[in-house]
């Protein structure tokens, strides 16, 4: 039986996750992308209806085609979370993705937080984004990352479902206090949720200092904060924890020139907006000073059956 039906309260199910060591593969880091466009992003989602998707200037595969520069310059592959709305529309870029030797992996079909579907919208969510991208693709996908991490005490349910629906592992939980998404005592480290079966979970990375966790795995933290406190975790985690390191960002974080939305709350457009100007500078430094794979080949993902 799986772990996440033995336990009914939600704090015993987050204690009961197994943390034992996992045999990951040397020095290398976790690359995410997180492939949306800025009209998609959770902190518009109350005023950019998903209807109204198809009249917004699309900027997403001018701002892939420059990432998968980035990458071919410095000479590393990543993960490219994908929703299948953007797929659909974009099949080519799907195909510039996987050719370029880059992981294929899924961000559902139209970035509903899953506190908001039941577990029957979920499922239906996570299987025909999967179908979907194996199909443009013609490879596996394996992995599966929430929208807005979206894996809260409320949704672990959520882990169930997509092993069920074939995902072999996710990178949904963020280890910290935020108004949006956290689980600030979950495991820090890739974990196996369910007993007898070896679905991995990858928690984006965090440093811990003084009882705390620390974001260090990108995002906004990256983009707003100075450089140096994102450098100063990573590399606490791999001295102090001897861990590979989790790290992700959205193509429309490179791309100063996007439209402005109308409307958008201060808090919004502070964390929306902010050194979008000078995010590919730092990305492309941060490439060059650690060592960056898909996430299949850092962590011991599990086989296929059959």
């Amino acid at each position: 039986m799986n772990q996440l039906t033995t336990f009914p309260d939600n704090a015993q199910i987050i204690a009961g996750w197994s943390t034992r060591p996992l045999d990951c593969a040397g020095p290398a880091n976790a690359l995410t992308v997180d492939v949306e466009d800025y009209f998609q992003v959770e902190a518009f989602a109350g005023l950019i209806d998903r209807a109204d998707w198809p009249s917004y200037e699309c900027r997403v595969e001018r701002n892939i085609d420059r990432i998968l520069a980035m990458f071919e310059r410095a000479d590393v592959t990543a993960t490219f979370f994908t929703l299948g709305w953007i797929a659909k529309r974009h099949p080519i870029l799907i195909r510039k993705i996987v050719d370029a030797g880059h992981e294929l992996a899924s961000h559902g079909t139209m970035h509903y937080r899953a506190a908001g579907q039941s577990p029957e919208e979920f499922r239906e969510d996570i299987v025909s984004a999967k179908a979907l991208l194996e199909d443009l693709s013609g490879v596996e996908v394996k992995g599966y990352r929430a929208p807005s991490f979206s894996i809260t005490r409320d949704t672990l349910w959520i882990l169930e479902e997509l092993q069920q629906a074939g995902y072999r592992y996710s990178s949904s939980t963020y280890p910290i206090h935020h108004d949006l998404y956290g689980i600030p005592e979950a495991p820090r480290f890739a974990f196996h949720p369910f007993e007898g079966t070896d679905f991995l979970e990858i928690p984006v990375t965090t440093a811990r200092l003084f009882n705390t966790n620390l974001p260090c795995g990108g995002g906004g933290y990256f983009r707003l904060l100075p450089y140096w406190m994102s450098t100063f975790g990573l590399n606490r985690v791999r001295r102090d924890d001897n861990q590979p390191c989790m790290f992700y960002f959205h193509p429309w974080e490179i791309d100063p020139g996007q439209p402005r939305i109308p409307g958008a709350a201060l808090k919004t457009r502070v964390r929306h907006y902010t050194n979008l100007g000078r995010m590919e500078k730092r990305l492309a430094k941060l490439l060059n000073t650690y060592k960056w794979q898909r996430i299949d080949r850092v962590y011991p993902i599990p086989q296929a059956r059959g």
